[in-house]
């Protein structure tokens, strides 16, 4: 194509205030042959997202794209050749501005769809890549839809339309738009309060709470999860607005009460965890959340009906009029349609009509669209951290199961498990010893190689992924419904039970308790998405699955004294068993001494085994019984670091051993390093 015509193109871009979608479907050294040649003659920044980009371009890789947010380009270039990172084309695409072509290189058209997908590796988990036929036929059909958007197939001609005209569009001169005026004078007048602001990209949310930290004639503290993210908001900052990382300010926080500043602005506050938001939105007289209503950082739709629902009283701020482009703009729908962003569950007559409950084969998604857009509707509404790996793990992942209820025409309830165990009695073991880690089974690869419980892995279960009720049907028993359904579906499997791994709190841990699940681990650490701990329930099925629960649940009990101070909250959970050395202890110390058995997971045995002898054992008094850290043992014992440390610990846990019971000892050395459970 001349530079001529590719000028007059991007001409009539820039006076429409629109991006466009251009993809060539080939080899992959000819579509970037294409796309270089493409870029020639048209100034820009041409920034290539690649994990292979060419020599001196201007590139970011997939998984740092997130650094440019807050920034605006001009023109792109998003690599799809090997495979299609949604989260990073769905961050991309929003960072280009008004007059952009974002050019998509994908394989050769006919052969993608059945071509492995290597972005599957993050999310099908698989130990190889897979093909995704759905996601891809489902993004061809779109493509093919849309007139604006031009495909280029190698060896075919290059022809790119025209576009219809339009009214010119004003580009932002710098000041307020209506929308934002109306927002930023609320903002300015609070006298308090807690007040979310939520947009699509491109809206300009972070412009207008820059706005508003310049324009406050007092102090204003900024936080995000990334500074980087908040680039938008400070750039407008005056020297009496300062941003503060998310757990510096908490722990500024829990340090005192916060008295000098007027203002909390937090940006992309879906990204942040909820108890985190709640403890810091409690130290501030006003507080801004701003955060997308696409589901990249979090979904801002469940972000208001989970998080702001919990809130007393705040106030619901929406921006809708786009100023990085215009209104008409091509490529924003496109996106917004592969990716289901827009997608707003319907609303719901709560009637006394029963919900009829059906199971959905992965293949019904391309059969029936609507299908699709409710279901994941719900998952959206009801998880804010539902993100495009979420759909691209729902169209074509292995494994998946899914089942929903319905009145009439209207999604009721949606429910995702997804298959585990199964493993060989070796495998299972080589995780229980820490030696493997194959890809998947979430609770029944943490059961064997955290709680202890190798078998956990072999039995065959299924673990509850998502669920979710439509708003205008809670509290109607359809969750319970669809559990039973699933439940009775896999006892006819001859399955062994049931799981489920959530963040905990009181009240999702009762929800799961009436539902019969019992709890049976609670991590030691809180997840960084979720703020909480994690905590893992089962609902046994089998003979076996009930050997398992009881046996887990008991041990969660008995090692409960040693878990709870690491956790800063007290969970109902009993205190029982003695202090002396049973079967599984020596299983535990065995696999922490012989194998690589982790520290954390053996806290409780470890701590059993040194009431039991007067030994020194030095490293581990150290650190269990006297609190000393583990840089302190570190220097104490003048070791080299934290691996030096380990390989002492695991030391002394095997002299202990030996001294308490020599026979014992070497029996359950050998049966940790062997490849069969009990040789």
């Amino acid at each position: 194509m001349d530079i001529a015509l590719k000028n007059t193109l991007q001409q009539q871009m820039l006076e429409q205030g629109v991006r466009r979608l251009l993809v060539f479907s080939g080899e992959a050294a000819w579509c970037a042959a294409q796309a270089e040649q493409f870029a020639q003659g048209q100034p820009g920044d041409w920034v290539w997202v690649s994990e292979n980009s060419p020599a001196g371009a201007q590139s970011v890789t997939f998984s740092a794209v997130h650094t440019l947010l807050g920034q605006e380009k001009l023109h792109g270039i998003f690599d799809a050749r090997t495979g299609l990172n949604a989260d990073a084309l769905a961050v991309f695409s929003g960072i280009l501005k008004a007059g952009s072509w974002l050019i998509l290189l994908v394989p050769e058209w006919d052969e993608w769809p059945q071509r492995p997908d290597a972005d599957s590796l993050r999310w099908s988990e698989q130990p190889q890549a897979i093909p995704a036929p759905r996601f891809i036929q489902r993004f061809q059909t779109l493509l093919r839809r849309h007139p604006e958007i031009s495909v280029c197939r190698q060896n075919a001609p290059l022809a790119i339309p025209p576009l219809s005209p339009a009214v010119a569009w004003t580009p932002p001169d710098g000041q307020p738009t209506p929308q934002q005026h109306l927002i930023l004078q609320q903002l300015l007048s609070a006298d308090s309060g807690v007040w979310v602001l939520t947009a699509p990209r491109g809206r300009g949310k972070s412009t207008l709470a820059g706005m508003l930290a310049s324009r406050w004639p007092g102090i204003c503290r900024i936080t995000a999860p990334g500074k980087a993210s908040a680039n938008q908001i400070l750039s407008h900052l005056p020297e009496s607005a300062c941003f503060i990382a998310p757990d510096a300010l908490l722990a500024l926080c829990d340090a005192g009460p916060v008295t000098d500043a007027d203002w909390l602005i937090i940006d992309e506050a879906a990204a942040i965890p909820a108890p985190m938001l709640s403890a810091l939105i409690a130290s501030f007289p006003r507080v801004l959340l701003s955060t997308t209503v696409q589901g990249y950082e979090g979904t801002g739709r469940g972000f208001l009906l989970k998080f702001c629902a919990s809130l007393p009283h705040w106030h619901d701020l929406r921006l809708t009029e786009p100023v990085r482009w215009s209104a008409g703009d091509l490529l924003e729908p496109s996106i917004s349609e592969l990716l289901l962003f827009s997608e707003e569950i319907p609303a719901g007559d709560a009637t006394t009509a029963t919900s009829e409950i059906f199971s959905i084969d992965a293949g019904d998604w391309l059969r029936e669209p609507a299908l699709l857009q409710q279901f994941y509707g719900l998952l959206t509404s009801a998880h804010y951290r539902t993100s495009p790996l979420d759909l691209r793990r729902l169209l074509d992942a292995p494994g998946m199961i899914f089942s929903a209820a319905r009145q009439k025409s209207t999604l009721t309830g949606a429910l995702w498990l997804v298959k585990e165990g199964g493993l060989s009695a070796e495998l299972a073991h080589e995780v229980w010893a820490g030696r493997r880690r194959p890809r998947g089974n979430l609770v029944a690869q943490s059961l064997a190689a955290h709680a202890g419980f190798p078998q956990a892995a072999v039995l065959r279960s299924r673990r509850i992924s998502r669920i979710a009720v439509h708003p205008a049907f809670r509290r109607q028993g359809i969750a319970s419904e669809l559990l039973m359904q699933q439940k009775h579906s896999a006892q006819q499997q001859r399955l062994d039970f049931m799981s489920v791994s959530f963040g905990y709190t009181d009240e999702l841990a009762a929800l799961w308790q009436q539902a019969g699940f019992r709890l049976v681990r609670v991590s030691s650490q809180k997840e960084a998405s979720s703020g909480c701990y994690a905590a893992m329930a089962l609902l046994p099925l089998s003979d076996a699955g009930k050997a398992l629960t009881d046996a887990a649940e008991s041990q969660l009990n008995r090692d409960w004294r040693w878990l709870a101070p690491q956790i800063d909250r007290q969970l109902p959970l009993p205190l029982t068993g003695g202090l002396s050395l049973d079967e599984a202890d020596w299983r535990e110390l065995a696999g922490f001494a012989f194998a690589h058995r982790p520290l954390e997971s053996s806290l409780p045995a470890l701590n059993r085994l040194l009431l039991q002898l007067s030994l020194p054992l030095v490293a581990l008094r150290a650190y269990l019984q006297q609190g000393k850290s583990v840089a302190g043992i570190v220097q104490m014992l003048r070791l080299n670091g934290r691996k030096d440390l380990l390989v002492r610990w695991r030391q002394e846990t095997a002299q202990a051993l030996k001294a308490t019971d020599a026979t014992a000892c070497e029996i359950w050395r050998r049966r940790a390093i062997s490849l069969h459970t009990g040789d």
